[in-house]
């Protein structure tokens, strides 16, 4: 049987969510750090990184009478994770900081890491200064902001594939609407079988 109003809101579960979250609060910490707090950039990747999270929870609140809207905010969510990267990436360039391609040996651990916390990344980054000062010493802002890209392209990953089997989704069943007008087709249905 088909609910109107199905099962919503697992957010938490996601793995978009949970990389997402874990995004915003290095971005918290690494603009504490590293941006000057005179910088209008600053509050521009905290509000993006934040933007990413909150988009995928609403998205997901929503979706009970909206597909739609569930879709249209999960790419919102892509989209801000997207302007993140690129302060990010902006951060390295200005500083004339190494920007690490994804098979990048540094990216290969932090990938098998998985840290799915604050102080999991933070000591990562530790680590991998710890080894870097035997060859090419690297600064932890440095370190972080590879580190921190390499967990955003995982969550846009992620995001495209949600949003692109949300639009499956939308485009095979419809929305609350096409729900809606099942439902009280079957309704009708039942009726009429049951007064003939």
């Amino acid at each position: 049987m088909e609910n109107l109003i199905p099962t919503h809101g697992g957010y938490r579960n996601l793995k978009s969510f949970q990389v997402g979250q874990l995004v915003y609060d290095i971005t918290v910490r690494f603009t504490e750090r590293y941006v000057s707090r005179f910088s209008r950039t600053r509050d521009q990747m905290v509000q993006a990184a934040r933007s990413g999270v909150q988009n995928i929870a609403e998205g997901s609140q929503a979706s009970a009478t909206s597909k739609k809207i569930e879709l249209k905010l999960t790419q919102i969510a892509r989209a801000s994770l997207e302007e993140l990267r690129l302060d990010y990436e902006d951060f390295l360039r200005q500083r004339e900081l190494p920007m690490f391609p994804p098979s990048h040996p540094i990216l290969l651990r932090i990938k098998a890491q998985r840290p799915k916390t604050l102080h999991e990344f933070a000591a990562w980054v530790a680590r991998e200064r710890e080894l870097s000062l035997a060859d090419t010493p690297l600064s932890s802002s440095c370190l972080a902001a590879n580190g921190v890209l390499s967990l955003i392209n995982i969550a846009c990953y992620f995001l495209d594939k949600q949003v692109a089997r949300l639009a499956e989704d939308f485009k095979n069943e419809g929305g609350f609407t096409e729900r809606l007008y099942r439902i009280r087709s079957r309704e009708r249905r039942n009726r009429n079988s049951n007064s003939a």
